[in-house]
Order: structure tokens, then C-alpha cells, then sequence
């Protein structure tokens, strides 16, 4: 391994980390989704990552699903309510789903700053040359 590979590898970790900061704010913003109890819930993405198939870098191995059922809530208030009054809303927590973004997003900083440090290292070899 080459220390030019450096931006490629850490290239596929702002890769993976984006696709789960996208995963987790899609999350966030269906989670209070209502649909009728006849219907599926919003089901929430979770991706799973792993060792890139070359060994330089890392993938996404998945993306998981949450339950289609989610959970069935009582407001009898809202238009899609069926005759007992309840609707179905998404299984999703929000304060893990924080958490979750949380660690997607410093691992994200991380990857880019590996891209910096070792553009910044090639600059300089190049430079001695001048």
C-alpha cells in the first residue's frame, strides 16, 4: 500500500458516511409520517457498512429496512384515523437516530480531513522538487 492510496481510501469513507447521514435524515424528517392503519408505516433505512471487497477502504454492505408496522397510535382527531380513532406512525427513535447522525457526521469531518492532510502532504513533496 502506497501512501498516494491515502485519498482513495478515505474517499470511500466519506462515501459511506454520506450515504448514512442521508439515510438518518430521511429518518428525522418522516419519522411523525401518519398513515392509515390498512397501510405500512414509514419504514426507516439503516445502512450497514464493511471492508471495501479490495481491502482499500470501506463499502456499503446493505441497507436495512425498519418494521412496516411501526406503531399504532390513538389520535382520533386526525383524518386518516380509522373507526377506533388510531393511525400508524414509523418505529423511529429520535434520539438514537441523533446519536446516529451525530457519529456519521464526525466520521464524515475525519474522512475529509485525511483528504486534506494528504493533499497537503502531496503539495509539499511536489513543492520540494521545485
Amino acid at each position: 500500500m502506497s501512501i498516494f492510496n491515502a485519498i482513495g481510501i478515505a474517499s470511500t469513507g466519506v462515501t459511506v458516511h454520506r450515504k448514512w447521514l442521508d439515510a438518518v435524515s430521511d429518518n428525522l424528517s418522516n419519522m411523525n409520517n401518519v398513515s392509515r392503519t390498512s397501510e405500512n408505516a414509514f419504514q426507516a433505512r439503516y445502512v450497514q457498512a464493511r471492508e471495501a471487497q479490495d481491502g482499500n477502504g470501506t463499502e456499503v454492505a446493505a441497507v436495512r429496512f425498519g418494521n412496516p408496522e411501526g406503531v399504532v397510535v390513538y389520535e382520533p382527531d386526525n383524518p386518516l384515523a380509522d373507526e377506533q380513532g388510531y393511525v400508524r406512525k414509523p418505529d423511529i427513535d429520535m434520539g438514537s437516530q441523533m446519536a446516529q447522525m451525530m457519529m456519521a457526521q464526525r466520521s464524515y469531518q475525519a474522512n475529509l480531513s485525511v483528504v486534506d492532510r494528504a493533499r497537503d502532504a502531496y503539495t509539499a513533496a511536489i513543492n520540494l522538487g521545485k
